[in-house]
């Protein structure tokens, strides 16, 4: 199994590939693999958030727990799903506070990647599951090196973090609040949507801030 993160990622990441940690973890996933269990996302799309941005071009985090676990879902973008997809219910609810907030009517994809391509980081704290399993990755490792790209952007200035839900809330330590602009809501699921994600408008108040900050702001339509 090939850990290959981008050219353009190597300084930014420095030599964290290369600690006993991520070698362990790409063991583990090779075990994994050998025991014929079904991982996802694809090898060639786990750092598939990584390909469609830089670090230069990164203004907005948004962060997920770990990827779809069942088939043909998952595309290495957190919240997101490949084409022709159904939306999961979380998504759907993405769509819904988009179209409340700026009025924007997302349709029936569920592919990420035209956020992604415009600095949106969209990465899972976890960059691998097992079908069926939920979080059953979460304690492989992913989660020291997913800490490490967040610590690496703290020290970068007027970046958006989008937290919503306690798991992501909880990286809130890890982020100097008086260089960034750090939004919190519930997590977009139905189980706590209702609980202050609807309503958030955090799409409206991230172009605002990134407008005020000379930056282009984010084109959140999906075609």
């Amino acid at each position: 199994m090939d850990f290959d993160v981008p050219k353009k990622w190597e300084n930014f990441l420095s030599n964290e590939l290369k600690k006993e940690y991520m070698l362990s973890l790409k063991l583990r996933l090779e075990k994994e693999k050998a025991l014929q269990k079904k991982i996802f996302p694809s090898e060639r799309e786990i750092f598939k958030a990584f390909e469609l941005t830089s670090p230069e071009k990164t203004k907005v985090i948004i962060l997920g727990q770990d990827p779809y676990h069942n088939p043909n879902r998952a595309n290495g973008l957190c919240f997101s799903v490949k084409k022709n997809e159904a939306l999961p219910p979380s998504l759907k609810n993405i769509y819904k506070e988009i179209e409340e907030d700026l009025g924007i009517k997302n349709g029936t994809n569920g592919d990420l990647s035209d956020w992604a391509k415009q600095g949106v980081l969209l990465i899972n704290s976890s960059l691998t599951v097992e079908q069926g399993i939920p979080g059953s990755h979460l304690k492989f490792g992913w989660e020291e090196f997913t800490d490490h790209v967040i610590k690496s952007f703290n020290k970068k200035k007027d970046i958006v973090f989008m937290l919503w839900g306690k798991f992501a809330v909880n990286k809130k330590k890890f982020i100097n609040q008086e260089r960034h602009f750090v939004l919190e809501a519930s997590h977009p699921s139905p189980l706590s949507c209702y609980k202050g994600f609807f309503g958030c408008k955090h799409f409206s108040k991230c172009n605002t801030f990134l407008k005020s900050s000379g930056r282009k702001e984010i084109n959140w339509k999906i075609i």
